[in-house]
């Protein structure tokens, strides 16, 4: 099956994002068969072959961004999409609420510091995006302050762009029911309750707030140089699919190529 994914999961920049048009269900005509599992080993396999030549072109940086709400599965994507990643050449970082030190800087400070740099792959899990999320949600800041972060995130991602940095960000998109789901999963896993924080149920009682505050950072900050791609996260595997296909498309399309050898390699004679 021929499927461009990032023509289908963009969100659209200028356009408003209405997340009620997107089906946290969708999986474009895939289902979880041979097929996809064969699609996802090769998209995988690609992966694992670009970020080799990435690092060895050693011209440019990918940044993955990955937001979501709780349950969401943005570890999973981690886990599944980079597996064949090498490490060496790939970070994650975590995002989560600012240090004191932190709080003395501007909210960029944070992150501009995780950038990847040059030849590696950076993954954001959750990122400064936070700051026009549950700052807004929860009142951490006056409106006058997080809104202008919209055009603060912009002009960052785009000094990021024209500096060879290739900005990727995913919106993991489950539905409300499928987060109770996997709560309950969590609590009745007994390898798995480390993970329950007494938090993230209280959080479902601000989904309607959430969906909100991700409409305005989706049709905020997509942009031509720093897209949104809205996921259907419900299936997991489809999800994974997605996101692989989407990284690969794009590393592809820079039409990276390996340096030319430092040495005459005709001339080198081994004993």
């Amino acid at each position: 099956m021929a499927t461009n994914f990032a023509k289908e999961l963009i969100a659209t920049p200028g356009k408003k994002v209405k997340l009620g048009e997107w089906d946290p269900e969708d999986t474009l005509g895939w289902e979880k068969d041979h097929k996809m599992k064969a699609s996802l080993a090769k998209s995988l396999d690609k992966l694992e072959k670009l970020q080799y030549l990435l690092y060895a072109e050693h011209k440019r940086a990918l940044l993955v961004v990955l937001q979501g709400l709780d349950a969401a599965g943005k570890d999973g994507t981690i886990r599944h999409v980079m597996s064949g990643v090498n490490p060496q050449g790939c970070r994650v970082t975590s995002f989560k609420k600012p240090t004191s030190e932190e709080l003395t800087h501007d909210f960029l400070w944070r992150v501009h510091k995780a950038a990847p740099p040059i030849g590696d792959i950076g993954i954001f899990n959750r990122s400064h995006y936070e700051d026009v999320l549950v700052v807004r949600v929860h009142n951490l800041a006056p409106k006058e302050v997080w809104s202008r972060r919209y055009d603060e995130i912009n002009h960052f991602e785009r000094m990021l762009e024209e500096n060879n940095v290739t900005i990727l960000k995913f919106f993991l998109h489950i539905s409300k029911d499928e987060q109770k789901q996997r709560f309950q999963q969590r609590i009745d896993d007994k390898d798995r309750q480390w993970k329950i924080s007494e938090a993230d149920f209280a959080e479902r009682k601000y989904w309607g707030d959430y969906t909100k505050a991700y409409e305005a950072a989706l049709t905020n900050c997509s942009t031509k140089h720093a897209p949104w791609y809205v996921i259907p996260s419900n299936k997991k595997w489809f999800r994974n699919l997605a996101v692989s296909h989407i990284i690969v498309e794009t590393l592809e399309s820079l039409h990276m190529k390996f340096p030319a050898p430092t040495v005459d390699v005709s001339k080198i004679k081994l004993v």
